[in-house]
């Protein structure tokens, strides 16, 4: 087995880290990951002060990142991470269909995760899927803004990686959960800030086929549209 110590962030940053920081509580980190909704200028301090190699996806509310993206850190919604043989790959944005960064609908949702599908194949699947919004009907809000993405499910039923860590619902919100289980994968909202430990088999991945592979997701995701509420998607 491999195992990552890893620090989780979203959606609001800790005051304890910002004006507290004691490096002695960030000992052994391997890897930081941001959920989203986060400001640039806090996850370039995290990367530089806890000295780990931060991976970040674009909340609804990091607009500025496209003109500031945050220094010295890696955004998964370009390409695949792998840190000591664990591959991240990640997606940002909430539902919405309004007109602004990183507000997307299912079906826009659905294309980014086709358009990633060769990715995937090349790298032999993915063990931690990182995301702003949790998939459809897991954690996820009751309004459209807050509702999940069914393209996600229909990404953990196939490749059933061991973690998807997400943020957007912060646990006040009325149907957020801290800790999911959706088949083999444990699904973490990542709000606010806490250290845990990835662990993954440890294997030599196979290259997959992308049409196979890309014909069982769509079938997949098919199933997952017609299994939700029209409202959700």
């Amino acid at each position: 087995m491999i195992s990552l110590r890893a620090l989780v962030v979203a959606d609001q940053e800790s005051k304890f880290i910002w004006e507290h920081f004691d490096r002695s509580r960030f000992r052994g980190i391997d890897v930081i990951v941001s959920c989203g909704d986060l400001k640039a200028s806090y996850l370039s301090f995290l990367t530089t002060m806890v000295a780990a190699p931060l991976l970040y996806v674009p909340g609804n509310h990091d607009a500025a990142y496209l003109h500031e993206p945050p220094e010295g850190c890696e955004d998964l919604t370009n390409r695949m991470v792998t840190i000591k043989g664990v591959r991240f790959i990640g997606f940002g944005g909430a539902n919405s269909s309004t007109p602004q960064p990183f507000h997307y609908t299912e079906r826009e949702v659905a294309r980014r995760v086709a358009r990633r599908i060769p990715e995937i194949c090349t790298h032999g699947g993915f063990d931690v899927l990182v995301t702003h919004a949790p998939p459809l009907g897991i954690g996820d809000g009751e309004d459209r803004f807050h509702k999940g993405f069914g393209a996600y499910n229909a990404l953990l039923k196939q490749f059933q990686p061991r973690y998807h860590l997400h943020g957007h619902q912060h646990m006040n919100y009325k149907g957020a959960t801290k800790h999911s289980v959706y088949g083999q994968t444990q699904i973490i909202n990542g709000y606010g800030y806490h250290i845990m430990e990835l662990v993954v088999p440890r294997r030599k991945p196979a290259r997959l086929s992308y049409i196979k592979t890309r014909y069982e997701w769509g079938k997949i995701y098919a199933g997952q549209l017609s299994a939700a509420s029209p409202a959700g998607l």
